[in-house]
């Protein structure tokens, strides 16, 4: 079984790699880029659409202010992707916004800051997903039908991608995310080439379609309030930019500075592709509505409402519809890198949280597995968690993005507003002791920065807490704390484990133990009681017993006279069992020990069965086990296990094992008379 399951593994993941492999996994910046701007750039693919969605609402009247909200969203991008430059140069080990929120703001900041990001990774990987299944199923009916399944199926093949190493899920993802960027800026360019030069007019399916509003008559406030949750929507597109500045390790040397450029060539792409799609979007005439209403509330040119039967096709589609004209190959390449890079959007996530997690675990608040490499030197366990995650997210909401959306982009928002904080500190802190003009010159600089970061990040974040707390952000509010909590509770106990096992100066060696008193676990005369027998004579304890509970009375006898008749030179006491308990008969036997000369040690050997399949392990062992698990919370209590390897376990067939059948033994008595003449 064990080969089998090595062989899939293999088959799945690949060969494992020695730790000195671990400089091949470094990134150049043309793989890093789709390893880490995935996430952002996919953002294009509804960021604009769920502006234009949000101030639907009030009819496509308000779609006037959508230039305006894109314009503020570039602006917060813009400000946010500057300051993260700053902090890649000034932390490079990866720990990205907990690491300069930890340093500068305190540790709880630093939790507060990675609680965050936790749950924001895990949205990502389902929100992007989601979209992606949505965007695959509007075509595909088996899909829309099943798609929590679908999404669950997407997940756990990423997972499998990711184990391979961060390399070749680099590789395997750079040729779609650079598909979909030369897609979608060649539809850019030749869409404003047709406006600007040729003077075309670009028509979209639902340019000739109106919005019903649902709210009419809006006050000031009630008009400012739609405008400001459209642009909470629109900063969907900020979400993955804080990816590249957690993964500093990931990059080839120099690491800040090619991380730095990574960063700014996705943010101009990311921007310049947000911008372009909603300008074209609102040349071309799109209208959408929420999908809820879709049916309702779109109505076609004559006034009457689309149905049920009609599909919203999504903004992207839309405008490669009015650019090249729907059912060309442009249109279809556009439409099918587009639900590609909706899936791969997760592997930024996928980066980020093990990364996260190690770094975490390094500082004891999250498990020590997380800090361990597998086998392709990725970090397994953090990537197996975020899928897990994933999947229970995708299957409890349904893999319904609209519910998704609005748990999202709180956390992100958390993470950038404190990081960008404690950047501030950080430069005001460095001021104080640089003399260097030029040098200071710089700080003062990326000091501005950051606090132009801070006030925007902040802003956002209050922005979208008001407009999507009611609507599915309060899960998340509850979420961080409740993982800030768990986090403070495991660092909590790692310190008073370390704490307690520490030795300290005055610590005075534990006396060593009065006598070693064994005790060998019997239940028939075979060959694992006779080889626990040995090992335990081998051991010169200060005194020996073989012990057996006697359950039925005539199988107790048969034991003792074959006990006698063989000469075995330990002692057999047999323990009455009237209620047919064999754990605790021993157990109690064990405390009388303990009790009658508390400084002597109790030494329990078990003989056990190592078997070669799954199935055989519910077969034996079941009472070693269980009196295993009850004798480790003894004091005083040592528990040895003396295995007895059966023939399904051998993994060397012809070579015979030590009291194994072909296997030369010794005669008991020829044993006993070698180890008088040893002590001798």
């Amino acid at each position: 079984m064990a080969k089998v399951t090595d062989l899939v593994k293999r088959l799945l993941v690949g060969r494992a790699l020695r730790s000195g492999q671990l400089h091949e996994q470094l990134l150049p910046k043309r793989v890093a880029l789709p390893v880490f701007a995935s996430d952002a750039l996919s953002s294009v693919a509804y960021a604009p659409q769920e502006i234009l969605v949000i101030l639907s609402l009030a009819g496509v009247s308000f779609y006037s202010y959508s230039p305006w909200v894109a314009v503020a969203v570039v602006i917060v991008m813009l400000t946010v992707v500057a300051s993260y430059r700053q902090n890649v140069h000034a932390y490079p080990s990866g720990g990205g916004d907990y690491e300069v929120a930890t340093t500068n703001l305190g540790k709880n900041a630093g939790l507060t800051v990675a609680s965050a990001l936790l749950v924001d990774y895990v949205l990502t990987v389902a929100v992007s997903v989601a979209n992606g299944v949505d965007y695959v199923g509007a075509t595909i009916p088996f899909v829309a039908q099943h798609k929590p399944a679908v999404a669950i199926v997407i997940v756990v093949l990423l997972t499998v991608v990711n184990l391979r190493g961060i390399r070749e899920s680099g590789v395997a993802f750079a040729v779609p995310t650079y598909a979909f960027m030369l897609a979608v800026l060649g539809l850019i360019a030749w869409g404003g080439f047709r406006l600007l030069l040729l003077g075309d007019e670009l028509h979209a399916p639902s340019a000739g379609f109106t919005v019903r509003p649902e709210q009419t008559n809006l006050t000031a406030f009630a008009a400012a309030f739609l405008v400001l949750r459209a642009f909470s929507s629109g900063c969907a597109a900020l979400t993955g930019v804080e990816a590249i500045s957690n993964g500093v390790p990931a990059f080839r040397k120099p690491k800040s500075k090619n991380a730095a450029t990574t960063l700014l060539m996705m943010g101009l792409v990311a921007i310049t592709m947000f911008g372009g799609i909603i300008a074209l979007g609102l040349a071309s005439g799109v209208r959408v509505a929420e999908p809820s209403v879709v049916a309702e509330d779109l109505l076609r040119p004559d006034g009457t409402p689309v149905g049920p039967g009609y599909y919203q096709q999504p903004i992207i589609s839309q405008v490669a519809d009015a650019v090249f004209g729907g059912g060309s190959l442009p249109f279809v390449v556009i439409s099918a890198v587009t639900a590609l890079i909706l899936f791969l959007a997760a592997n930024t996530a996928f980066n980020g949280f093990p990364v996260l997690g190690s770094i975490l675990a390094q500082d004891r608040y999250l498990p020590r597995q997380l800090h361990t490499r597998g086998d392709r030197l990725a970090f397994s366990n953090g990537i197996i968690i975020l899928a897990a995650g994933a999947c229970l997210l995708l299957w409890g909401f349904d893999a319904d993005v609209s519910r998704l959306l609005n748990l999202y982009i709180v956390g992100v928002f958390v993470s950038f507003t404190l990081s960008q904080t404690g950047m501030v500190i950080h430069w005001t802190r460095h001021l104080k002791t640089e003399t260097d003009p030029k040098v200071r010159h710089q700080m003062h600089r990326s000091r501005v920065i950051n606090f132009f970061g801070g006030v925007m990040t902040g802003l956002v974040l209050i922005v979208v807490l008001l407009t999507k707390f009611m609507v599915g952000a309060w899960i998340v509010v509850i979420a961080m704390p409740i993982l800030f909590v768990m986090m403070k509770g495991i660092r909590r106990h790692y310190d008073n484990v370390a704490a307690e096992l520490e030795i300290t100066e005055d610590y005075e060696p534990a006396m060593l133990p009065a006598r070693n008193h064994a005790i060998v676990l019997v239940s028939k005369i075979h060959k694992p009681t006779m080889r626990a027998l040995a090992y335990a004579r081998a051991t010169r304890p200060s005194s020996l017993e073989a012990i057996t509970v006697g359950v039925e009375g005539e199988e107790a006898r048969q034991l003792q006279e074959e006990w006698e008749r063989r000469g075995i030179p330990v002692p057999l006491k047999m323990l009455d069992s009237p209620y047919r308990e064999i754990t605790q008969p021993i157990l109690d036997y064990v405390k009388t020990l303990r009790r009658r000369s508390p400084r002597d040690v109790v030494t329990v050997f078990i003989p056990e069965y190592v078997v070669g399949h799954w199935w055989e392990h519910l077969l034996h062992n079941q009472s070693a086990l269980r009196l295993k698990a009850r004798l480790l919370f003894k004091p005083g209590v040592m528990v040895t296990s003396v295995p007895w390897q059966l023939h399904s376990s051998d993994r060397l067939k012809g070579r015979p094992e030590p009291y194994a059948p072909g296997a030369v033994r010794r005669p008991w008595h020829q044993t006993v008379k070698d180890e008088q003449i040893k002590t001798r």
